[in-house]
């Protein structure tokens, strides 16, 4: 008989890890339906509940960052639509639902409607944050858009008449719900934009379900919010409320009395800055005054009589009169001094014309005569070697019967033995120029034989 098949036991973390892992890859996502009960949320953020119909009930749980994505409040006793993860709480051995969304039951349509819209507008940046637009800081009339059969339209003028009765209201009826309601709500929200009379516009009605706030989820008023000429404050339903208005408007109320508190300043507030302001005021008015007080003082006591100040004038101008007296005197004896002075040196300086005279006369005779000896001496002179000048002038000898030589290249001939025969040459004469040519040559002791 062969031994038994060896085995080893699970432990209860594999069984439990092996568990999960089966149901969370045999189940994906799903929808399930049921109401809630045994609500409890926890310090984390999560909430722990119970999903149960008539016959059966499943424990759940939806974390933190899912239930901060949600948009309104759970409660026991809701009837809703989750789309949930099936799996197995491995420290227990608790078959539990992660919820990753949830929506109310009945409500699933419309639910995806908001969700689509919301996602769309998001993507065209309508609800951007650079596109919200400062709530006036004062506002001294403000439009209201809402129903004139709505509560929330009493708590607005309730809390606006106990903050700031000075704010004048204008309404701007319109349904709030039902058939066409969208239309009607945009078309008030333009009108008021249009009419120029608002520094902002509040747009509200009070809580219900979704169906019964479904006009504020419309596209054509989130556009009109956007498109509207001042700041629109939405305050519709309840603080667990938000609709697409919500997220189009310039600011969210959690509530209509909240819009009409965070869009109106209480009057008592502006009151009590205002006399706070008002003493700052007449404090500093005093200082002013007792420093102009002060100021006066010191000039008054440097002001004094216009008869006195004449007075000293008359006496400043006395002892410069005397003084420009001494001055004129010691300037008249300066100047007599320096005109005596003056004449003296012209005395001296003039020139004595007969003597003078008679002095150049006597230059002028001897410039004269010496001028007339200088002319002979030089004449004379002049004469000298104008004849001495005249024995060494060449063409006085050639006029004596002598003749001057030159070979063919100018130079002159002075010596017979310098040319060859029939060389050509120049001779020149006391009047004119003879062409010859040498034909015979003799030497200097048979030129001086012949001559």
């Amino acid at each position: 008989m062969p031994a038994p098949a060896a085995f080893s036991p699970l432990s209860i973390a594999t069984l439990n890890r092996r568990v999960r892992e089966c149901l969370e890859g045999n189940f994906p996502l799903c929808w399930v339906a049921g109401e809630i009960s045994n609500l409890t949320v926890a310090s984390s953020g999560h909430a722990y509940f119970t999903l149960k119909d008539e016959s059966a009930q499943a424990r759940c749980v939806m974390f933190r960052n899912r239930n901060q994505l949600l948009g309104w409040k759970l409660a026991n006793g809701q009837h809703i639509e989750a789309r949930v993860l099936v799996s197995l709480y491995e420290a227990r051995g608790d078959f539990q639902l992660n919820v990753e969304t949830m929506r109310q039951a009945g409500t699933g349509n419309l639910f995806e409607r908001f969700q689509q819209l919301k996602a769309k507008l998001e993507a065209e940046g309508l609800f951007a944050a650079e596109r919200k637009r400062p709530l006036p800081e004062f506002p001294r009339t403000l439009g209201i858009v809402t129903s004139l059969q709505a509560a929330a339209l009493r708590d607005v003028l309730t809390t606006l008449a106990r903050r700031a009765p000075q704010v004048a209201i204008i309404l701007f009826p319109t349904p709030v719900q039902g058939d066409g309601a969208a239309q009607q709500i945009a078309a008030a929200i333009e009108a008021a934009g249009r009419s120029g009379l608002c520094d902002a516009l509040i747009v509200c009605r009070g809580g219900g379900s979704i169906e019964d706030l479904w006009a504020f989820n419309e596209e054509a008023v989130a556009r009109a919010i956007r498109a509207c000429a001042i700041p629109v404050i939405s305050g519709v339903g309840h603080e667990t409320d938000f609709t697409i208005a919500d997220f189009a408007a310039d600011l969210r109320a959690p509530t209509p009395s909240a819009a009409a508190e965070i869009v109106a300043p209480e009057c008592a507030r502006l009151m009590r800055q205002l006399e706070g302001l008002q003493a700052a005021l007449t404090r500093q008015t005093a200082r002013a005054i007792e420093q102009r007080a002060l100021h006066l003082d010191s000039l008054a006591r440097r002001l004094c009589h216009p008869a006195e100040r004449i007075e000293r004038q008359h006496e400043k101008l006395q002892h410069l009169a005397r003084r420009l007296a001494s001055a004129a005197l010691r300037h008249q004896g300066s100047a007599a001094a320096r005109s005596s002075a003056l004449h003296q040196r012209l005395l001296l300086a003039r020139p004595q014309t007969d003597t003078r005279q008679r002095r150049l006369d006597q230059l002028a005779a001897r410039l004269s005569g010496t001028t007339e000896r200088r002319h002979a001496l030089h004449s004379t002179t002049l004469r000298r070697l104008a004849d001495s000048l005249e024995h060494l002038n060449p063409l006085a000898v050639l006029g004596r019967g002598y003749a001057l030589v030159r070979d063919e290249s100018g130079r002159i001939v002075s010596d017979a033995t310098a040319v060859e025969p029939s060389t050509p040459i120049r001779v020149y004469l006391a009047h004119g120029r003879l062409d010859a040519e040498v034909t015979g040559i003799d030497d200097r002791e048979q030129f001086a034989r012949d001559v």
